[in-house]
């Protein structure tokens, strides 16, 4: 098969698609590789450790685009891509469609196989292509946070981890999952006060297993959220709906009861946001003021660590790439049950259950 890896040309996206040693696995299997020109030099990665592998590298994107069967990229499709993907052309990447609508109408007029990093979904329920960016977005969430806490950047002017004779800042982190445990993991190592809240109790009694004791846990309502969001200083949304939107558990009026440089910081802002006030940001501009309350919501965190993030995420894609390269998407996805979930759009029709009628 010819796989593609084109320049990401998002905002301040520095991750690729693969790493040379991917590429390497791929060659090696027989596949042809098409890698833009300097694709991977924002990730440390440059034209000649492609080369070295094997890889062909092209001058432009189109060039990748229209040689490729298969393209493995990061970031979802840019307007700028949309004429460039073809029919029956396989996309693997992350897409997050429900949180944008020209995105979702322009790949089902494509017609291509859009297959999402973010919903495949393994036998225990996990994701295991967004496990590794969470990671990385749950913990930057809070060395994010920390910084923009800062009072030259209009936050509280709160050292999370407080010093001896002061107490520490209070870190309140909507969501047990991988982001949530993460971030609660990061900011209970900076010393911080920490509050992580879920309606799932058997993820809470997770976390109260394998975190410090002073990471305390608590069961999610309106009403102790209401309660909690007075007393924080950075509040870290990162609460998933497999492939859906994110419920908004901070509305517009509840920035009113948070205090003047309150740090909000929306993880789930490439499913929508988990806060009513979410609207996705760059790392160029990452943050904007609302009710004297700092919001962080850039929506690519990962991608300012790309060395870390490309190498994290081909760990966990390249079976799943040699798999549709080794046997074709259809017969991949119906010997491999979790590719087969990853599956969003084919041939211009809807086939992933929670997209289903969500911009009618």
């Amino acid at each position: 098969m010819n796989i593609g890896i084109p320049k990401e040309i998002k905002n301040n996206e520095s991750r690729v698609g693969m790493t040379p040693a991917g590429v390497f696995a791929l060659t090696k299997g027989k596949h042809t590789v098409f890698v833009q020109s300097t694709a991977g030099e924002g990730s440390g990665f440059f034209d000649k450790d492609y080369e070295d592998v094997g890889a062909t590298i092209l001058p432009t994107i189109e060039a990748v685009y229209s040689k490729s069967d298969m393209i493995v990229k990061v970031k979802e499709p840019i307007a700028y891509e949309y004429p460039l993907i073809k029919e029956n052309q396989i996309v693997f990447t992350y897409f997050h469609f429900a949180s944008s609508e020209p995105l979702t109408k322009a790949m089902i007029a494509s017609k291509s196989i859009c297959i999402a990093y973010e919903t495949v979904e393994d036998e225990e329920g996990t994701l295991p292509l967004l496990t590794p960016m969470s990671e990385v977005a749950g913990r930057m969430s809070v060395q994010q946070g920390a910084k923009y806490l800062e009072k030259p950047i209009k936050g509280r002017g709160i050292l999370l981890g407080g010093v001896p004779g002061v107490a520490p800042g209070k870190v309140l982190v909507l969501g047990a999952g991988v982001v949530g445990v993460q971030a609660a993991k990061m900011a209970a190592g900076l010393g911080a006060h920490v509050t992580i809240m879920d309606i799932n109790m058997k993820r809470l009694r997770y976390v109260n297993d394998v975190l410090p004791n002073h990471v305390i846990t608590s069961f999610s309502s309106e009403y102790s959220i209401r309660q909690l969001i007075k007393t924080h200083d950075l509040i870290i949304g990162g609460v998933l709906v497999k492939g859906g939107k994110a419920p908004k558990l901070i509305t517009r009026d509840m920035l009113k009861e948070m205090r003047p440089g309150t740090v909000v910081v929306d993880v789930a802002v490439d499913q929508g946001g988990c806060f009513e006030t979410t609207k996705a940001t760059t790392h160029e501009d990452p943050t904007y003021i609302i009710d004297d309350v700092v919001h962080y919501c850039v929506a690519n965190m990962p991608g300012a660590v790309p060395y870390t993030s490309t190498i994290a995420l081909t760990n966990v894609t390249l079976s799943y790439i040699l798999k549709i390269a080794n046997l074709g998407w259809e017969k991949a996805c119906e010997t491999d049950k979790s590719l087969s979930k990853g599956l969003n759009i084919v041939n211009g029709d809807i086939v992933y259950k929670a997209l289903e009628g969500i911009f009618d």
